[in-house]
């Protein structure tokens, strides 16, 4: 073992291991194995061996007693685990090396017992970027039931990353599904920004491979499901003066018309996710805005046209706009405006402008094949959708490109908080019986600086919420994320302090090096170094799943999605191309 000894270590502390090589023949003899990135072997004094990850080399060029050139090579490394007796490797380096103690190169043997596939260690994740031959597995668990973050710039290969990865989960490889005939219990909810993942679902008719995609068109997501903070967030201008008048009467009449509408519920609460009537609310909240009150004796209540008092506002008010009686002074018809009378008119205005914005649709007017309205019976068939099992689809994919930019944060919100609550009830249900979670889903935010940003944003306030709390506590209800983004440091910090397992592409912006340095573990710092110089497709593993960070090399996915960048100088030298401008404007306008 000796005679391949590269050097002794020269000093020891946590933070780096320098290995001294005096030995010019020595060092050019070893020069490929001695490559920033990759790894030594330096013994203990015992039977066991620190791993170490090569981070710096520097050379001191000096003349010895004779006058002539004598090299001398620091080798700065940074401990990364333990081989314990030569034969299995263990994270976290227990032992330091003293100074003398002998650096090896790690062979290929070692290289294997780092990144062998064992029981644990099997989901497969590229190739190692420094060993072409070996393959990169980690542990599944580790990686999939924890927070998971993929960074890099625009054109880094993010994309084909997170479709290699879900491909290797469904039993995708080369355009073929393993799985015909049978089927995994994986539950993967892709928010896709721009409709990038289509492409890399669809397989030909014979894969048997079945997609639940979720389009502007396909999507129902009746408003009732809202909660409390969504409706207000959609209905009402927090900012307007009388916002929280509007808030105290909205929420009554929303309470009053869910109760009318579902006798059978006894708790009736805001946010309870059952059918109520948003026109009847909108006429309800017109009347309490021309509301006018009978002053006579014994009267005190509001008075309509034809002297009728309404008793009580939810027997009249939900069902037609309502003509009271004219506000006056004079003694035998004296009334006065109600406590809200004139103060709603933006309101009103607000709610009949979205009411009768068709682009709103699929919130505000979602209806069933024959035309009805969903009604709460019908919940259990939308929440059916979001988790593939109206149709029995391992991938949902939610396409985002066809939402409206002002109803985008509540859509992803109602989304991912239906996903959670469903997590959270079905595993109480199943602590019940002494058991886990058995259909743990994964949400996956492509984009996702777009509606989980790091500034608190009105105008994403409740995505950001849905999906922190999902960050914070989604773990434990067999629920997590995949968060992927080229601009980390625009990320809601919360939601990148809960990720276990980062891969880091290629990233060319100074703050977002940085600041997924930071994210990084301490032990890893060293190598974030390199991702300025990472090649498509090439990324740093760190986390829970991996025994030791390493640089792997994605393999592309087949089918690719949508996200390759048009060929601008190859098309600009083609011919002069026509197109018919009557079809794009055509579908533009949704003919």
């Amino acid at each position: 073992m000796s005679t391949n000894s590269i050097g002794q270590v020269l000093s020891c502390s946590p933070e780096a291991i320098i290995v001294l090589t005096d030995d010019l023949k020595v060092f050019e003899e070893h020069k490929p194995a001695l490559q920033v990135g990759r790894y030594l072997r330096i013994a203990q004094g015992n039977n066991d061996f620190t791993v170490a990850s090569i981070r710096n080399v520097r050379g001191v060029l000096s003349q010895d007693d004779e006058g002539s050139p004598k090299w001398q090579f620091h080798i700065e490394c940074q401990a990364v685990g333990t081989l314990v007796d030569d034969k299995t490797f263990e994270r976290a380096s227990v032992l330091l090396p003293v100074p003398t103690e002998l650096a090896f190169p790690a062979d290929k043997d070692t290289i294997d017992k780092l990144f062998s596939e064992d029981a644990e260690y099997q989901f497969p994740l590229g190739q190692l970027s420094l060993n072409k031959e070996t393959a990169m597995k980690i542990h599944g668990d580790h990686f999939f039931s924890k927070h998971i973050a993929i960074v890099g710039s625009t054109g880094s290969g993010k994309s084909c990353t997170v479709a290699r990865i879900l491909h290797d989960v469904v039993g995708i490889a080369d355009e073929k599904n393993a799985n015909i005939g049978k089927q995994n219990n994986s539950h993967v909810v892709i928010f896709d920004i721009h409709d990038e993942y289509t492409a890399a679902f669809a397989l030909k008719k014979e894969q048997a491979f079945t997609l639940n995609r979720l389009d502007i068109d396909s999507l129902q997501l009746p408003y009732w499901l809202m909660n409390s903070e969504e409706l207000e967030s959609m209905f009402i201008e927090s900012n307007e003066q009388n916002s929280h008048n509007q808030v105290s009467q909205f929420k009554q009449a929303v309470i009053l018309n869910k109760e009318r509408h579902n006798p059978g519920i006894k708790e009736m609460t805001y946010d309870t996710p059952a059918y109520f009537s948003i026109t009847e609310v909108y006429r309800y909240i017109e009347n309490m805005n021309r509301e006018v009150i009978g002053r006579l004796a014994g009267e005190n209540k509001p008075k309509l046209e034809d002297g009728t008092l309404v008793e009580d506002r939810k027997e009249h008010y939900f069902d037609q706009q309502c003509t009271f009686v004219a506000q006056t002074t004079a003694a035998a018809t004296k009334a006065t405006n109600g406590p809200f009378n004139g103060e709603f008119n933006r309101f009103v205005s607000r709610l009949e402008t979205k009411l009768a914005d068709k682009r709103l649709r699929f919130l505000l007017h979602p209806a069933k094949p024959d035309g009805t309205p969903f009604k709460t019976e019908d919940f259990e068939k939308i929440m059916k959708q979001f988790v593939g099992y109206l149709n029995k689809a391992n991938i949902t994919i939610v396409d985002l490109s066809g939402i409206p930019f002002e109803v985008l944060s509540i859509t992803v919100s109602l989304v991912s908080r239906l996903i959670f609550d469903f997590c959270f009830h079905y595993t109480k249900l199943r602590h019940e019986k002494d058991a886990l979670n058995d259909v743990p889903v994964m949400i996956v935010c492509e984009e996702a600086h777009n509606y989980i940003p790091q500034n608190d944003d009105a105008a994403y306030r409740s995505s950001r919420k849905s999906l922190e709390r999902v960050a914070k506590e989604g773990r434990k209800y067999g629920l997590s994320l995949m968060v992927v983004s080229q601009r980390p440091s625009e990320v809601s910090e919360t939601v990148f302090a809960q990720c276990n397992n980062f891969l880091a592409l290629r990233l060319t912006n100074n703050a977002d090096q940085n600041y997924v340095k930071r994210l990084f573990p301490d032990n890893s710092s060293g190598i974030t170094d390199i991702l300025p110089n990472l090649a498509p497709g090439e990324c740093v593993v760190v986390g829970d799943a991996v025994l030791l960070p390493a640089v792997v090399q994605m393999p592309l996915p087949k089918p690719e999605p949508h996200s390759k960048s048009v060929c601008v100088h190859k098309e600009w030298k083609e011919p002069w191309r026509d197109i018919t401008f009557a079809d794009v404007i055509s579908r533009w306008r949704k003919e």
